[in-house]
């Protein structure tokens, strides 16, 4: 579960609930501004009274409801991760209308220069997160959102209107996929509000939109390019944007307060400013000390390094390879469906996985990605590629359902927004420079062979690395038991101690009243 970003003053609730009527006998009352006190004092006891007695322990983050309003924003946030990365994912459509749009036979790098498009998108998104995690620490997951979708939508507007391949480096590979990032990132916070027990699951419902867009954009882009060409289709996709916009809206803060339920509470106003709130570090850092998260951060970027490539080339690659076969879009409609199925399954199936164990999983997926992507050029068959690309999909599905869970897992609730922003922040290099270097080998080799082989690779070596989190993360803990336990001894004998002092010095005092 993760503490909203938007709720620390509502993280006060449990204090300022209190019933109504005179304190119990023996309690004094709450510290407050009184008729005699000078202005000094009274200022000494509201701070005093914000920030609660010395002694005592932080509020627990409000339990999640488990559904209610909870559905509505499982439903905006699957929304989000259809509209980003379906289009994302479909872009091996939209890179062989770009080649026909803008290209030339004089220039014989043009497949490398279009591949920077779509990989610099997919590339910025996760470039952002470490920035989004910090606008969502301060202004809360709703207007974070809202703010990503309005600027995509300027950005996917504005890519209609070029006349060349280099301004939507601009406009589609970084505002568009800005604004993307910005929307996207808090539809994964949001949901540890509203979700815990269920929590896998509803992330594999969400990640799961991804996977139904997928399957519909590719036909819905290649009617839609072929009868009114590619820059009516970019203006097409801005209605999905702009329904993104509003799904922002339904990210609400929970509040705890029987004040803020009364009231509406600060929560309850979208552009409320929040009251008393702790100050919270810029960029925390301090995750990185969890080694098992270090690790993590690590292994997954570099299993990444050819995960985008079949996404950005196969549609180039089967036209080549099978120029005979019709409806070529069915492959990625193929690893569209697979991995909705994954990330459902998986996702219930992680629910079921304790701890940390749940990065074998993503291990797992890893392995097939990698063994996958090797076998696409000695597919010779239209049918045996898309048996792989439907291996591909339900182990792709499995990786992104999963990565929400590990990261709670792995930090904690009140870490997880910039866990995962970090996370997602190094997965771009490897995510932008994969495909146009695939894209390079393409030009100077005249096939796609060699660059497949070498996209399996990363993701089997990045596996690899994840083996060892859970042996870190055990190690850690049990290292954690033993200096608890020590210091929980040393504390009992102290308090024996403390005890016997006391008790030997009333055992004098009555003696030298006795004497």
């Amino acid at each position: 579960m993760v503490l909203s970003q938007e709720e620390p003053d509502s993280a006060r609730g449990t204090s300022e609930a209190q019933p109504l009527g005179p304190a119990p006998t023996g309690v004094a009352p709450p510290p407050g501004p009184g008729p005699s006190d000078s202005p000094e004092a009274a200022v000494e006891k509201v701070e005093v009274e914000l920030a609660g007695p010395a002694d005592a322990e932080p509020h627990e983050p409000p339990e999640p409801p488990e559904g209610g309003w909870g559905w509505l924003v499982m439903l905006a946030a699957m929304w989000c991760n259809g509209s980003v990365f379906g289009i994302q994912n479909a872009c091996g459509v939209l890179f062989v209308s770009m080649l026909k749009t803008f290209g030339s036979k004089d220039d014989d790098k043009m497949v490398f220069k279009t591949a920077w498009v779509g990989s610099l998108s997919m590339g910025m998104i996760f470039f952002c997160c470490p920035i989004v995690s910090v606008f969502t620490d301060l202004f809360g997951c709703r207007k974070t959102a809202v703010l990503g979708a309005a600027v995509g939508f300027v950005g996917l507007m504005s890519s209609s209107f070029v006349s060349s391949i280099e301004p939507l480096y601009l406009t589609y590979g970084i505002i568009f996929a800005c604004g993307c990032s910005f929307a996207y990132q808090p539809s994964l916070v949001i949901l540890g509000h509203y979700f815990k027990k269920r929590l896998g699951l509803v992330n594999g419902i969400v990640t799961a939109g991804s996977s139904v867009f997928t399957i519909l954009l590719p036909l819905l882009l290649r009617v839609l390019i072929d009868s009114v060409g590619l820059f009516h289709t970019l203006r097409v996709l801005c209605i999905f944007m702009f329904v993104l916009f509003l799904a922002g809206f339904t990210y609400r803060p929970l509040a705890t307060s029987t004040k803020d339920k009364e009231s509406g509470g600060s929560g309850s106003s979208l552009f409320s400013r929040r009251k008393f709130s702790p100050p919270k570090k810029i960029f925390n850092f301090a995750i990185f000390k969890v080694t098992a998260y270090a690790v993590w951060a690590v292994g997954i970027p570099l299993a990444l390094f050819g995960y985008f490539v079949p996404y950005v080339h196969l549609m180039k690659h089967v036209n080549e390879r099978f120029q005979d076969e019709k409806n070529k879009e069915v492959v990625l409609m193929c690893i569209g469906i697979t991995s909705g199925l994954g990330r459902l399954l998986f996702g219930r199936i992680a629910d079921y996985v304790p701890g940390v164990k749940k990065v074998y999983l993503q291990v797992l997926s890893f392995f097939f990605i990698g063994l996958m992507s090797m076998m696409i050029p000695l597919c010779s068959i239209f049918g045996a590629l898309i048996a792989v690309c439907l291996i591909m999909g339900l182990f792709d599905g499995c990786f992104i359902s999963i990565m929400a869970p590990i990261a709670f897992e792995l930090v904690g609730a009140q870490d997880v927004s910039q866990a995962i922003g970090f996370l997602l922040g190094f997965m771009s290099i490897p995510m932008t420079v994969g495909p146009p270097i695939a894209g390079l080998l393409r030009d100077k080799l005249g096939s796609y062979d060699v660059a497949f082989y070498l996209a399996g690779v990363p993701p089997l070596i990045g596996g690899a690395v994840l083996c060892f989190i859970p042996w870190i993360h055990s190690k850690k803990q049990r290292e954690i038991s033993k200096t608890t336990g020590k210091e929980k001894m040393e504390k009992m004998l102290e308090n024996q101690n403390s005890l016997l002092s006391s008790s030997s010095g009333v055992f004098k005092k009555e003696s030298d009243s006795i004497i």
